[in-house]
């Protein structure tokens, strides 16, 4: 087991209530229970001692080799050893997602497709972020951790034996071709039920079943583009990250992975932003997926509705995955952090900025769905919804945090303006396409000054480019959804000239900065590396504007960033390696939404 294998050297395997990285050599170095955002299991990802793991290896002279099976969440890492050619193969059950349940299921299958070969074993869980110890009890075929309110049991099928080893384990186990043995983990809450036992074909049944709700899932979809497996992948992994029970996606399933190792920008991101969902309905409807859009639509209807926030806005930027909005931050002391970056902070002292753009978003999110769909927004979500329309009236033009969630200080941004424009267009096309009760005057009246404002105060003639704010120069990435959004055309001179600007001083080599923290301070130390969100928005900004050979370019390019099993994480550091929480939804939605726009363009002049 390495101490810190690259962020990007994983795979991701889940059951749409919580997810494990399962690394390239077997190990399982991240796993939250019963939730994205319960405590962690597993943590050595943040420090290789205090963390615990789950390991599977086998001695081999030539790195692992790990692929997913098809068209599934079903992870294979393969050794490839001097006496044979062993696999791991990992995935978790899907069975009744929407029915929130506190024991989850993750199933290692070991076996050897050629020779021989020996498997060395390790089980050290360390629950509540290392915080909590265990105790264990050692069975026959079953081997138990017990801490306060959580467990970890371990059952074996095969030829698989353990020995204590403190309060963990750990075990040999050689293998011929055509053997069959596997581990069975059940984690999570603490309960006293005893974990029914299992026989190799149930182990082979659940892999069957997991296999099968994969393709029919993936079968769902409707996209038949010339980025079929990327496309594929991506959304299997934006499936992944969303707690089914809700129907509300994590950014991602990790906090505290370094922007810059050795940095302090180490951010806890297993939570539900109204952002990234609501950007994720748009790609999700883009690929057929209907039943996924209208479950956050629901999600994120109910928080509009209770109107419960800790900063006292009708809409705070983030939420756990059941609607919660405390998300108290503290800092885990006693984690060293991914490679020393420290400290390793649990929960998001973020949810309470003021972050005007949101409600744009959603605003953006119900239309997409109520267009995809085709029924009328109902009733009582649409009196919530103009009502926060009716109080964003009066309360758009503020200084905020801004998109990026600086701590530097409130700012006039021009990408919160852009937004709140955003949600009163599209609150009037709703209200008139569905007859549904407005304001309107009020709202076209509000819409139209934000354009002026943003037309007059946002836009700089020296730089002949749209910035970051009102108060200096500075570029900003998160203004290259201009014109998807519709509130400028692609081609127009203003946006061509600030396309031009940013691909001067924000763009290298296809890959996109989202501004430059040292010509606008934010607060933060340290620095980052380019936001792989904004390199696929930027593919999609030059595919509107026609420019069809350099997007095909920087599309192609950013996709020899993924890691082996094509995911990606938050950003991309100075020598190509992929730095911040992994995988991200972010960025995979934007790889879809720039592989739509790209066929699009290119279809429409073949």
């Amino acid at each position: 087991m390495r101490r810190y294998p690259p962020i990007a050297d994983h795979g991701l395997v889940g059951d749409l209530q919580t997810a494990a990285l399962v690394s390239s050599d077997g190990t399982v170095d991240w796993l939250c229970a019963p939730r994205f955002d319960s405590p962690s299991v597993f943590a050595s990802l943040l420090d290789h001692e205090r963390g615990g793991h789950f390991t599977v290896s086998a001695d081999t002279a030539q790195p692992p080799v790990q692929i997913y099976l098809q068209d599934t969440a079903i992870l294979v890492t393969r050794f490839l050893t001097e006496s044979g050619v062993g696999e791991v193969v990992d995935f978790m059950p899907v069975e009744r997602p929407e029915r929130a349940v506190g024991r989850h299921r993750l199933v290692r299958i070991l076996r050897v497709t050629r020779g021989r070969v020996r498997f060395s074993l390790e089980c050290r869980p360390r629950f509540d972020y290392g915080r909590a110890g265990h105790r264990v009890d050692l069975g026959e075929d079953t081997v138990r951790f017990d801490a306060p309110g959580a467990q970890a049991v371990v059952q074996t099928v095969g030829p698989v034996r353990w020995s204590g080893d403190g309060d963990d384990i750990r075990g040999e186990l050689t293998m011929d071709e055509g053997d069959f043995a596997a581990l069975v983990l059940t984690v999570g809450d603490a309960d006293d039920t005893p974990v029914p036992p299992l026989t190799a074909p149930d182990v082979m049944a659940l892999f069957e079943g997991t296999r099968d709700f994969w393709h029919a899932w993936v079968r769902r979809g409707r996209y038949r583009g010339r980025w079929q497996d990327m496309v594929n992948r991506a959304a299997i992994t934006l499936k992944l990250l969303t707690y089914a029970p809700t129907g509300a996606p994590v950014a991602a399933p990790t906090m505290g992975l370094p922007e810059q190792i050795g940095g302090g920008r180490n951010w806890d991101y297993r939570y539900t932003w109204v952002r990234d969902g609501s950007m994720s309905v748009g790609a999700l409807l883009g690929l057929g997926h209907v039943d996924e859009a209208l479950a956050f639509r629901g999600w994120l209807g109910d928080r509009v509705k209770s109107g419960r926030t800790v900063s006292g806005e009708p809409l705070q930027i983030m939420y756990r995955v059941d609607g919660d909005p405390e998300l108290a931050e503290v800092a885990l002391d006693h984690f060293e952090g991914y490679r020393g970056s420290a400290p390793v902070y649990a929960g998001n002292g973020a949810a309470g900025q003021l972050q005007l753009d949101i409600y744009g978003e959603a605003v953006l999110a119900l239309s997409h769905t109520v267009q995809g769909v085709g029924n009328a927004p109902p009733y009582d979500g649409w009196q919530a919804l103009s009502g926060v329309l009716d109080w964003l009236v009066k309360a758009w033009d503020r200084p905020d945090e801004g998109i990026w969630e600086t701590r530097g200080g409130q700012k006039d941004f021009t990408y919160s303006r852009l937004m709140c424009w955003v949600a009163f267009d599209r609150g009037i096309r709703m209200a008139r396409d569905f007859a549904r009760p407005a304001d309107i005057p009020r709202w076209t009246t509000t819409r139209d000054d934000i354009l002026r404002q943003v037309m007059e105060r946002g836009w700089s003639t020296r730089r002949q480019s749209f910035v970051q704010n009102y108060e200096d120069t500075t570029l900003d990435a998160s203004l290259l959804l201009m014109p998807s959004v519709g509130f400028i055309a692609p081609k127009d001179p203003r946006w061509l000239s600030t396309l031009d600007a940013m691909e001067r001083e924000l763009v290298s080599d296809s890959l996109v900065q989202r501004y430059d923290p040292q010509a606008s301070p934010d607060g933060l130390r340290g620095s980052e590396g380019t936001f792989s969100l904004c390199s696929f928005l930027y593919v999609d900004a030059l595919a509107q504007a026609g420019q069809l050979g350099p997007a095909r370019y920087a599309f192609d390019k950013m996709l020899t960033y993924a890691n082996p099993v094509g995911l990606f994480a938050e950003e991309i550091g100075s020598t190509g390696e992929q730095l911040g929480n992994f995988p991200q939804a972010f960025t995979h939605l934007a790889l879809i939404t720039a592989a739509l726009s790209l066929d699009k363009e290119m279809d429409a002049v073949a």
